[in-house]
């Protein structure tokens, strides 16, 4: 008899669900709006009733549901305690509880980059493998690590959040956690954006990017694809920074994998050579057969995440 798992992946502005056989078949997907007024009260209530009414459509009798997996755009203890979402308005609480009992399924939270780690372990870009770290790259820099096939949340939730390891401790420029100097600040997708400006408004080095009025992460690897110097340059700092702070995540968790996602990413094998190329140089001897991929299932990644989490819990 078939059994059926549902992954949701809450974001600021939607929320995406999907309905999943256990054995990683995607049977459905669909949005809600997350309703983030009078402090995200209505978001768990919301995502209990989309759920119930789908499962009823689809013909499926309760008892065949596994659970509900769930990412969160916040730290997520690994009792389900979510330790303040500012984008949903939530405070400290236990979403796993809050939702199991609107639902009457078993839930399983966590911070969304480790649910997109996780998807991408199970059906993704680290198939095969079971000691994975994801590394989003785009408006920011996210992490997720799984160790054993498992999310590694740490105390407080915020483990992997490899954006926040400082790369430079010359920065006088905030990041947006409050500190300085942080890898996000480089190697995000308006962290790349930031050093381009700062090049062409301190050399006369000539560029297409010149000419373009809102540069982009995506004009600049196009542009280096095509030989601008100027921005093969910003790249080519673009994979040393990142490919150093993999090299020291490869100390400490020592993975099979690093899959790179986000928006970034989409500029192919020029981020992933490059970075590669710069994590050799600096990782430790016995950590480099590290593999690097991209990641496959793009938006995807969390609610097939999600549904992991309960197939393995």
């Amino acid at each position: 008899m078939a059994k059926y798992v549902f992954g949701v992946d809450i974001g600021g502005t939607t929320v995406k669900i999907g309905i999943f056989t256990d054995d990683g078949k995607l049977l459905d997907k669909w949005e809600i709006p997350t309703r983030t007024d009078e402090g995200g009260k209505y978001i768990l209530s919301d995502i209990a009733e989309s759920v119930e009414d789908r499962r009823v459509e689809m013909g499926i009798d309760k008892k065949d549901v596994l659970g509900v997996g769930m990412g969160v755009p916040g730290p997520v203890r690994a009792d389900g305690t979510v330790l303040r979402c500012v984008n949903l308005g939530w405070g400290i609480f236990n979403v796993e509880e809050e939702l199991s009992k609107l639902t009457g399924y078993v839930v399983k939270a966590g911070n969304d980059a480790n649910m997109a780690a996780l998807g991408e372990m199970w059906q993704g870009g680290g198939k095969g493998h079971r000691n994975i770290v994801m590394v989003t790259l785009g408006t920011g820099v996210g992490g997720g690590i799984i160790i054993n096939g498992k999310m590694i949340s740490g105390v407080n939730g915020a483990g992997g959040e490899i954006g926040h390891i400082c790369v430079n401790d010359s920065e006088t420029e905030k990041c947006g956690c409050g500190n300085t100097g942080c890898l996000e600040q480089y190697t995000s997708a308006t962290g790349i954006v930031r050093s381009a400006n700062i090049l062409l408004n301190t050399t006369d080095k000539p560029s297409k990017l010149r000419t373009v009025q809102y540069i982009s992460a995506k004009e600049i690897f196009d542009a280096a694809k095509d030989g601008d110097e100027l921005a093969a340059s910003l790249v080519e700092n673009h994979g040393k920074v990142l490919g150093k702070a993999l090299a020291q995540i490869a100390c400490v968790v020592d993975p099979e994998i690093f899959v790179i996602g986000g928006g970034v990413s989409r500029a192919g094998d020029i981020l992933v050579d490059t970075t590669k190329k710069y994590f050799l140089e600096y990782a430790f001897h016995a950590c480099r057969t590290t593999q690097f991929a991209l990641a496959t299932l793009g938006n995807d990644a969390g609610i097939y995440g999600g549904a992991c989490s309960i197939i393995t819990k």
